[in-house]
């Protein structure tokens, strides 16, 4: 699935913010807890300094009850053993809050009146490991804010610089060769988006001269072939009357009189798709499609009982569009004569008229045809039929010039052609 060019960069934003609060958060969580308890280690040692200083010079061994008594966090204990200082983690109870809490504890040896003994200091951790939380939570929520005011901050900017590149992309999706209107890119204040304009712009131009010669090139080349093309087929019509050509001759003329007519067929549907796309049919009428069809259905009756073909209508209502009835005619034509042409014997065509849809389905060859050729100029589902290859290129641009939707669909054999008025 394609992203936005945006939605890619901000993802990748996003992701990174995401992985650097992963890694702070915690980080600043370990960092904070060992500060703390690095400042509860040298509080402790304060202690026993201050203790070695003031209180152990004048202490007796018959006072270390009451100095247990009246200092509950620092105790003075039968000797334990220790050489040195030791400081862990341990609990106790503490019988004020009913619950056994963590402290940081510190045992160094001491001696009094040349006895030894081990002097105990301890802090309460559980207030300051609520502290520690409070604050890497309030770290995080800065952290969350900061990170998403910087995210949205990012996501404005980028789609305020973005706004010009979006512009122009509307610009270029909306322009057709063909309609003889040259898009117009607005300035902008980035230089790499002015030289992208300039530089579409200077291609847009060339190609629209090319189209024009092109385009110029065909409808005076099919102007200039009408005469020619009229003088052959008379002289051929002319010379298959004479009664002396041979059987073999008039089989010749035949062939070539065949050949005559495709071209100028060929001609006259080149002529018509230059007039399309010149607006040489810009007189339009608001008239029925039901009645325009049934006008001809009956010579298309005709043609298909060549074939035993059968036709069948469904109108289902009536529908009034705004066009050039000449035109509509022809895209309506074409879209019988194939479904006669690419019919199988014995066949069957059903017309529909649905809503504001006109829907035209045949029986022929069992493969869908292919949709990115379909509307081609030329463009022939058996390259060896006597087609010009012309019929749907010119449904195709009748149907654009009224901005109607052409649909082809194939499902168990049948092939249907549908316009979305």
């Amino acid at each position: 699935m394609d992203r936005k060019l945006l939605h890619k960069t901000q993802r990748i934003y996003l992701i990174y913010f995401t992985v650097i609060l992963l890694i702070t958060a915690p980080l600043f969580y370990f960092i904070i807890h060992k500060m703390y308890i690095d400042n509860a280690d040298e509080s402790l040692r304060l202690r026993e300094y201050e203790f070695r200083k003031n209180n152990i010079s004048s202490l007796h061994i018959s006072d270390i009850p009451i100095w247990n008594k009246y200092n509950p966090y620092v105790k003075i204990v039968e000797d334990k053993g220790l050489k040195n200082d030791s400081l862990f983690y341990t609990y106790y109870y503490e019988n004020q809050d009913e619950e056994t809490e963590l402290y940081r504890e510190l045992n160094t040896p001491i001696t009094i009146e040349n006895t030894p003994f081990t002097f105990s200091a301890r802090t309460n951790l559980v207030e300051s490991e609520d502290l520690i939380m409070s604050i890497a939570i309030l770290f995080l929520i800065i952290i969350i804010l900061l990170l998403a005011g910087l995210y949205f901050m990012n996501k404005r900017m980028s789609e305020k610089l973005w706004n010009p590149f979006y512009q122009t992309l509307q610009q270029i999706e909306d322009f057709e060769i063909d309609k003889h209107k040259i898009p117009t890119f607005n300035k902008s204040d980035i230089e790499e988006f002015n030289r992208l304009n300039i530089s579409i712009n200077n291609l847009i131009e060339k190609n629209t001269i090319i189209y024009n010669n092109q385009r110029e090139f065909v409808e005076n080349a099919a102007h200039e072939l009408q005469t020619p093309i009229a003088v052959f087929k008379a002289k051929i019509d002319t010379i298959i009357q004479r009664s002396d050509i041979t059987q073999g001759q008039a089989g010749i003329l035949v062939s070539l009189n065949k050949t005559v007519s495709r071209l100028s067929r060929l001609n006259k549907n080149l002529l018509l798709l230059s007039k399309i796309e010149n607006n040489q049919f810009n007189k339009t009428t608001t008239f029925s499609i039901n009645e325009l069809i049934e006008d001809q259905l009956q010579f298309f009756i005709e043609q298909a009982e060549q074939k035993n073909i059968e036709i069948k209508t469904d109108f289902q209502n009536d529908v009034l569009i705004d066009a050039n009835r000449g035109l509509t005619e022809i895209l309506v034509n074409n879209l019988l004569l194939n479904a006669i042409k690419h019919n199988i014997e014995d066949g069957q065509i059903n017309i529909s008229i649905f809503e504001q849809t006109l829907g035209i389905s045949n029986k022929g060859i069992d493969n869908e045809l292919p949709k990115n050729k379909l509307f081609k100029r030329f463009s022939k589902s058996n390259p060896s039929g006597k087609g010009t290859g012309l019929g749907l290129a010119i449904i195709k641009k009748i149907a654009d010039t009224y901005g109607w939707i052409v649909s082809y669909y194939f499902k168990d054999g049948v092939h249907q052609f549908s316009i979305r008025f």
